[in-house]
């Protein structure tokens, strides 16, 4: 395995971040400084009707408040539509991209028809063959956004928690019908643009994992390591939310947790020791991690 060099993490600012965000960004930091990395941060702000640049804010807080500076200046994917549209470009010019006019409920319909369903909410491939006159017809009602062509592929890793994965590519949206380019595309742009070696996120992101890897190799960009990190969750068994009581810092704080406590619960929760995350870089191993989704402690799902 080669050597690791940069680690980051890359929140979007569309929230404050919970405690879910903030575990997977601990390990993401001790990961990247035990191998002797640097850690950036990225804010991921494509959802420009939600973001917020006070969420932006709070959310360099809280990471810096648990411990972790980072080696860079940090980079929103706001000021680089320009290039997520030239790498677009260049796909289409390589014929590798089409046109698709299809709605959500097109697409979610045609999905889980009995004759075509599909794993993972992939493409139904409706508008991967249309002609020039249905396509010109098309457009005349409806903006079109630009999907990845793709011939069946798959891609397999061996994630650094989750072990071996295997999964199949779609036709993945690269550029939405609002001009916005996708989340797939701009993640394999700005990883490789920042030489990241090692990227470390939520296992609900493990799906999309291998059309990323088919990306960086028609883009000619390295794959990095990857690890997918057990989610949290609530009482309820559902993925955490603010619904299921003091989830955020601030939360916490309001009902008399230190921001040492909470880091401290967070390292444990995921088989690591407790202290400064100086200290447990020092000793962090993959096979530490634990495997397995954490239940956040019943003191901290109800408000005080």
């Amino acid at each position: 395995m080669r050597t690791v060099s940069r680690g980051r993490f890359a929140p979007s600012p569309t929230g404050v971040l919970h405690v879910g965000n903030l575990r997977t960004a601990i390990v993401a930091y001790v990961a990247a400084r035990s191998a002797g990395g640097d850690f950036v941060v990225r804010i991921e702000d494509l959802d420009r009707a939600n973001s917020s640049f006070d969420h932006e804010l709070s959310q360099i807080r809280d990471i810096r408040a648990l411990g972790m500076e980072f080696d860079a200046a940090v980079v929103r994917q706001s000021d680089r539509f320009a290039v997520y549209d030239e790498v677009i470009a260049d796909l289409t010019n390589r014929g590798l991209t089409y046109e698709c006019f299809c709605s959500r409920r097109e697409i979610r319909e045609a999905a889980s028809a009995p004759h075509g369903a599909l794993p993972d909410g992939a493409y139904p491939g409706m508008c991967r063959d249309l002609s020039r006159a249905e396509r010109d017809e098309r457009r005349s009602g409806r903006s079109p956004a630009i999907r990845l062509r793709t011939d069946g592929e798959e891609c397999e890793l061996v994630d650094a928690i989750r072990g071996a994965y295997r999964g199949a590519v779609d036709d993945v949206v690269l550029r939405r019908n609002d001009g916005v380019p996708a989340y797939n595309l701009a993640v394999v742009v700005d990883d490789a643009w920042q030489g990241v070696t090692q990227v470390v996120r939520g296992d609900d992101l493990l799906s999309s994992t291998p059309r990323q890897i088919h990306l960086q190799r028609l883009l000619g960009h390295p794959t990095p390591e990857y690890a997918h990190v057990p989610l949290v969750l609530g009482a309820d068994g559902e993925r955490l939310a603010k619904r299921h009581g003091a989830v955020t810092l601030d939360d916490l704080a309001a009902v008399g947790e230190s921001v040492d406590g909470v880091r401290d619960e967070l390292l444990t929760s995921l088989g690591l020791p407790a202290g400064p995350l100086v200290e447990v870089a020092r000793v962090f191993e993959w096979s530490l991690i634990m495997k397995s989704p954490w239940t956040i402690p019943t003191r901290w799902q109800t408000r005080g």
